[in-house]
């Protein structure tokens, strides 16, 4: 990858790329967008209609409503990771990144448009899972700022960090494993489904360690204003997180790391 001739050239080549991968996912929505909307509304209806009458975990909050926002993050931080990740190994596998690597895109163009792109498709897909849930047990918007500050973070977050898997693997086997064994258990043990403070003390503590949990948590702040942690301490997790994986994201593209052979 080569310097951009200008700030102006550099806006226009992320520009196209970015078209290049939101049209890329949004052709085939079906499978990039409905699907992980139908898959979050089968786990509301599966877990809502088991544990509404069981679980309470906040006064005046039922439990489907409590479930949905953390549906929804899940939702955000999964596409968000795939959209990036898939992009990039299905064009190291099928050979067309070289058509990539001959222009004069710099590396922060591909950041910019990769993490771009992977944003859109989570928050689209957010969108898409909240629209689809809030019919069955509306949940409240109280401080939408916070939701909307947390959705964005952790999609870029993720796509970041999907954009590394993918300079990473040089076949879908490990693509998987990344998603199945790091991604995934991640995203569930993070609180989506519970509160921490039901947890023993050992797992509430475990639980403080993965940043999963403080982009869940925060992005459940802004539907009912109250939290396992406070907001503040998400954000500064969150956005130190984002910070940490977008310089080794950034390093690893200016390299040309597992791109050039």
């Amino acid at each position: 990858m080569k310097d951009p001739v200008s700030p102006t050239h550099l806006l226009s080549g992320a520009r196209t790329l970015f078209y290049k991968e939101v049209l890329r996912f949004w052709k085939v929505s079906f499978q990039t967008v409905a699907a992980p909307v139908l898959t979050a509304m089968l786990y509301l209806l599966i877990f809502g209609h088991v544990l509404e009458d069981h679980v309470q975990v906040y006064e005046q909050v039922g439990y489907s409503s409590f479930l949905i926002p953390g549906l929804v993050m899940m939702s955000v931080l999964q596409n968000a990771f795939a959209n990036s990740s898939s992009s990039l190994i299905q064009s190291k596998i099928t050979g067309n990144l070289v058509f990539l690597l001959v222009t004069p895109l710099s590396h922060w163009a591909w950041f910019v448009a990769y993490v771009g792109a992977s944003v859109v498709r989570g928050l689209a897909v957010g969108a898409g899972v909240l629209l689809v849930t809030v019919w069955f047990a509306p949940p409240g918007l109280a401080q939408p700022l916070w939701a909307l500050v947390f959705a964005i973070l952790g999609a870029a977050l993720m796509g970041t960090l999907g954009l590394i898997a993918g300079l990473w693997a040089e076949k879908f086997d490990q693509m998987a494993a990344f998603q199945n064994f790091i991604v995934m258990p991640m995203t569930f043990l993070a609180g989506v489904f519970y509160s921490i403070h039901s947890l023993p003390a050992f797992w509430q503590a475990a639980s403080h360690l993965n940043p999963f949990f403080y982009m869940i948590d925060g992005f459940r702040h802004g539907f009912f204003g109250v939290s396992d942690v406070s907001p503040w301490l998400s954000l500064a997790v969150v956005g130190g997180s984002l910070a940490i994986v977008s310089t080794i994201c950034l390093r690893l593209l200016a390299s040309g790391y597992k791109l050039r052979h």
